[in-house]
């Protein structure tokens, strides 16, 4: 899902918008994998030990219950969140929103960015994500992590950054005196 664009100011436009990579949710992906298999395998011993019917139902209703649950915490919500996740570049500002029912967000002006810098390991390097690191006028640096071709963003950014601190892009750029 994009994000709104009724959020944005007149006439300001999207450099970037992304969610966080897909990798954010392979640990989730892995977790809730186990955890059914898990469920699974206490729901086949309990059908291979004889107990009364009664036993048996109550047995499978707290199995059941438990599956539902692990899917839930672990696998719909970490994918929820993911999809809740904006990171977006404007001619304008860096906005940054997560959250469903409780909504956090910062916006960067593009003219109060002093430094842009990114960071990816080995694996980010395989999966083109990294993060991506904008010291603004504010005390400390933001890390934003698993922003995805971080550093074709990192580029974007710097390259809008240029353009809001040189002025008005309309205007042809005329070498220094």
């Amino acid at each position: 899902m994009a994000y709104p664009r009724s959020l944005l100011a007149p006439d300001e436009e999207i450099v970037v918008d992304s969610h966080p990579h897909w990798k954010a949710l392979v640990g989730a992906v892995l977790f809730s994998i186990l955890g059914i298999a898990v469920v699974a395998l206490a729901w086949w011993w309990v059908a291979s030990v004889e107990y009364a019917d009664v036993v048996e139902t109550g047995i499978g209703v707290v199995a059941g219950v438990a599956a539902a649950v692990l899917i839930g915490w672990l696998a719909i919500v970490p994918f929820v969140r993911w999809s809740t996740t904006h990171f977006v570049i404007t001619d304008r500002r860096v906005i940054f929103r997560t959250g469903v029912l409780t909504k956090t967000g910062i916006d960067i002006p593009l003219a109060r960015i002093n430094t842009v810098q990114f960071r990816h390991g080995l694996i980010d390097r395989m999966f083109r994500t990294g993060t991506l690191i904008i010291e603004s006028a504010s005390d400390d640096p933001l890390s934003f992590d698993d922003i995805p071709n971080v550093e074709k963003v990192h580029a974007l950014l710097y390259d809008e950054v240029f353009d809001a601190l040189d002025g008005d892009d309309d205007e042809p750029r005329r070498p220094a005196a």
